[in-house]
């Protein structure tokens, strides 16, 4: 993968993928900003997709699974600028303000399309790549700006970004059966379920009776064959968007599990439609 970026500071890059493919299973410390500038990604939840292409812009919340997965498009890389929306920063701008967020259960993806306010502060950002160096304060300065477009063009967007609570202790079995397909560290598991790593340990054990790395293969493998059957995807389709690294490891699982490889199924489905 030929990957490159360019910082501005810490909180604002120029991130571009040069290689024909890119995927990871990430949960975002901090909110993030994204305006596109080429290519095309595919960002998997648990319960939708997204795509995203040239021109668009949006806001994945912080402390949210997903499966990211970039396309260069056209002959170009997959380009991005990304601006950091951290909990110190957002502290810092609401202080002065009287928000009293509402909780949102699960905070969706906000999707911005190509706005304009949005995409000329973001745009701005370009040539500020090519410099040495560039002041704090100016950077800040252009993350605050872009808070307050956020705040004007959606009424509601105070309550993702005023809520500076961290993740409870939640229900386990429902948590992983939403999230099984996203490859993070069990500590990070732990941490969204309000728990200690010993505790995720202990309380999954309880609840169901095997490893964590032994029910997760089960249950993608179970997932994949479903999309081969009822949704007549492609293996190398179906291999990322259930949690497998690469498509070889999967194909191997899956003969063990079922018999017989993805490839055999697809072509037997074929011919039966």
């Amino acid at each position: 993968m030929d990957y490159k970026a360019k910082y501005i500071t810490a909180d604002i890059k120029l991130s571009a993928y040069e290689d024909k493919f890119f995927k990871s299973d990430i949960m975002f410390d901090h909110h993030m900003l994204v305006w596109f500038i080429s290519g095309e990604t595919k960002i998997i939840q648990a319960d939708t997709t997204y795509f995203f292409k040239k021109g668009d812009i949006f806001l994945i919340p912080r402390n949210q699974l997903a499966t990211i997965i970039n396309y260069p498009k056209d002959g170009q890389p997959h380009q991005t600028v990304v601006m950091h929306l951290s909990t110190n920063r957002l502290r810092e701008f609401y202080s002065h303000l009287n928000v009293k967020p509402k909780a949102l259960e699960t905070p969706k993806i906000n999707c911005f399309n190509n706005h304009p306010l949005l995409e000329s502060c973001l745009s701005s950002l370009i040539t500020y790549f090519e410099m040495r160096e560039l002041p704090e304060d100016i950077a800040s300065l252009k993350i605050m700006e872009a808070i307050t477009i956020l705040r004007t063009i959606d009424k509601g967007i105070d309550n993702i970004l005023a809520n500076f609570e961290e993740p409870g202790k939640i229900d386990l079995v429902s948590y992983k059966e939403k999230n099984f397909m996203f490859n993070l560290p069990l500590e990070k598991f732990g941490y969204l379920t309000g728990r200690s790593l010993t505790t995720f340990k202990r309380d999954f054990n309880r609840a169901f009776n095997m490893t964590p790395q032994r029910w997760l293969t089960q249950k993608r493998l179970e997932l994949a064959h479903y999309q081969f059957v009822e949704k007549h995807k492609k293996p190398i389709d179906v291999c990322y968007e259930v949690g497998f690294e690469n498509l070889s490891h999967f194909s191997y699982a899956f003969k063990k599990q079922f018999g017989y490889t993805p490839t055999t199924l697809t072509r037997k489905q074929q011919l039966t439609h």
